[in-house]
């Protein structure tokens, strides 16, 4: 299971107002647990007034950049975000586990394809991370984005882009949407929805049906009429790739919304939890997660978002059954084989055995 390593900020730049990019250099031998892939994460922890915090950000560096990066962009309201576009200095020193997420394809250098990536906002972190690996990676594939932005004074990494799109020249492209910002392209002001993207593909912007993988990282509700789209267009769902920097939810894992009967709320079951090759058997009530019972039995189970967003909490069911209330990281091949996000997952049987090691 991944733990916790120290990692001194070595530069801290600004990539918009409310924005930052930290470079980041694991100390204490920790080196080796972050050679991370393209699309991947961290996830950090920081005491607030005396409760622990953990936020999950994305790695913005390509693999061949030789640094460690992730960007961060202020949240209203956002303890962590707020903190380290505020306050955090170069010398500090932050935690955080080894980068985690399957946000990516395995790529080929002998291999020529077309990747399309959509972003909105913030959500550009990964997919530059995808982008700048990939055409270093594979010289004869192309890469497209479609970004999403408030207006131009939002727009992160702008100037990288910029620059990516004259160093890989006639390799990479770059079509900005704006809410608010005129262009003189009609077509590129406004929201990215599943007609827009129709129309991109129709008016030949860009060429749907060349497009081998695409990716898309934003809020739900723009990732979804994307998502629409694209299989309108053709693509079948092994070839879209989903990376959800947002919720819906309030960030803790909802109740059950069925009440329950006191019979069944005192009903109790037993769940065997293996972490880190040491197994515990705890009694737990059907309206607490997997996640809830590993902690209130003071096992360091892993876990970020609690909102089905991230998979830092994933782990396998080997025996019984659990209900998944939310799934917003965990592929259909990883789940038919057992896997579950213990913040989403209840017990169902009188007995659940539960590996996190796996």
């Amino acid at each position: 299971m991944a733990h916790f390593h120290d990692l001194e900020v070595t530069d801290i730049h600004k990539t918009i107002r409310d924005a930052v990019v930290l470079t980041l250099a694991p100390v204490n031998g920790a080196a080796e647990h972050f050679d991370f892939i393209q699309g991947q994460y961290l996830t950090f922890k920081r005491d607030f007034d005396g409760e622990e915090l953990r936020r999950s950000y994305s790695i913005c560096a390509g693999r061949d950049d030789g640094v460690l990066q992730v960007g961060i962009k202020r949240v209203e309201g956002g303890a962590f975000s707020t903190w380290a576009n505020t306050e955090l200095q170069v010398g500090d020193t932050l935690q955080a586990m080894p980068p985690m997420g399957g946000f990516f394809t395995d790529l080929n250098a002998d291999a020529a394809k077309t990747y399309l990536g959509f972003a909105g906002g913030s959500g550009i972190t990964p997919v530059l991370s995808l982008i700048k690996t990939t055409l270093t990676r594979e010289p004869n594939s192309s890469f497209s984005l479609v970004y999403a932005n408030k207006g131009v004074a939002t727009i992160m990494f702008r100037e990288e882009l910029e620059d990516l799109k004259n160093y890989f020249m006639g390799r990479f492209n770059v079509i900005h949407i704006l809410e608010s910002d005129a262009q003189e392209i009609d077509l590129f002001t406004g929201l990215v929805t599943k007609e827009k993207c129709a129309k991109l593909f129709n008016t030949g912007w860009i060429d749907i049906a060349a497009v081998d993988t695409a990716f898309i990282c934003g809020p739900e509700p723009m990732m979804l009429g994307i998502a629409s789209a694209l299989r309108t267009a053709g693509l079948d769902e092994a070839q879209i790739k989903f990376e959800l920097f947002a919720s819906a939810q309030t960030g803790q894992a909802n109740r059950n919304a069925t009440p329950q009967s006191e019979a069944v709320e005192a009903q109790k079951t037993t769940v065997s939890i293996t972490l880190d090759g040491a197994t515990q058997t705890v009694k737990m009530t059907r309206s607490s997660t997997i996640l809830e019972a590993a902690r209130d039995n003071a096992m360091d189970a892993p876990f970020a978002c609690t909102a089905g967003v991230c998979s830092t909490c994933r782990c396998r069911v080997l025996e019984g059954e659990v209900e998944m209330a939310t799934n917003h990281a965990l592929e259909d091949y990883e789940v038919e084989k057992g896997y579950i996000l213990s913040c989403q997952s209840r017990p169902l049987s009188d007995r659940v055995v539960i590996d996190y090691d796996q």
